[in-house]
C-alpha cells in the first residue's frame, strides 16, 4: 500500500505526523494573505484608488514572500528531498510541486522585478498588468496547497518510515 494512491486517506480524520502537520498548520496563514493579495489585484483592476492599491500590493507582496519563503524552503529542501528518495522528482507528484513552486515564484519574481524602482509612474494598463501577476501566483498557491493537504501530505505520511517523520519534524524546525 505504501506510495499507492488509491491507498490514501482523504478525510479529515486522517491523522499527519507531527512534521506533515506543521507543514500542513502553516497554510491557513498563508492562504490568508493570498486572499489579501487577490483583493488588492481585483480593487487594481476595478480602477477606483489604484495608485493606493498598487502601493500596497507591492508592500503585501514583500510581506507574503518573506513568509513563504520559509514554508517553501521546509517542503523543498525537506520534505520533497526525503520524497524523491521514494518516488524520484522527475515525474509525478515532486516533479509537480516543484513546478507549481516555481510558477508562483515566477509570478511573483516577475511582479517584484517590475517595481523595484517603486509604484510610482506605472500606467493605468501596466498597474492591472502586475496585478494580473499576482492574482496568476494566488490561483496557483491556492490550488497547490490544496494537492499537498489531499494528496502530497498523506502519501508522505504513509511512505516515511516513523525515523524519518520524526526527522522531518527536527529538520523543519531548523528552517
Amino acid at each position: 500500500m505504501t506510495g499507492c494512491m488509491s491507498g490514501l486517506n482523504q478525510d479529515s480524520s486522517f491523522i499527519l505526523s507531527k512534521g506533515l502537520q506543521q507543514l500542513k498548520n502553516e497554510h491557513p496563514p498563508l492562504l490568508e494573505r493570498l486572499d489579501e493579495l487577490l483583493d488588492l489585484s481585483l480593487k487594481i483592476e476595478e480602477g477606483e484608488q489604484i495608485e493606493a492599491d498598487f502601493s500596497r500590493l507591492k508592500e503585501a507582496v514583500v510581506e507574503f514572500l518573506s513568509e513563504l519563503e520559509p514554508h517553501s524552503e521546509r517542503e523543498e529542501g525537506v520534505l520533497f528531498e526525503m520524497m524523491a528518495g521514494y518516488i524520484g522528482r522527475e515525474m509525478g507528484p515532486i516533479a509537480v510541486m516543484e513546478y507549481e513552486h516555481d510558477q508562483a515564484k515566477r509570478f511573483i519574481g516577475t511582479f517584484l522585478h517590475n517595481t523595484k524602482g517603486g509604484t510610482e509612474g506605472f500606467t493605468k494598463e501596466q498597474m492591472a498588468e502586475n496585478a494580473q501577476l499576482i492574482k496568476n501566483a494566488n490561483y496557483t498557491l491556492v490550488s497547490h496547497f490544496a494537492k499537498e493537504e489531499s494528496i502530497l501530505f498523506p502519501m508522505a505520511e504513509n511512505m516515511l518510515s516513523e525515523e524519518e517523520k520524526q526527522e522531518l519534524a527536527e529538520r523543519i524546525k531548523l528552517i
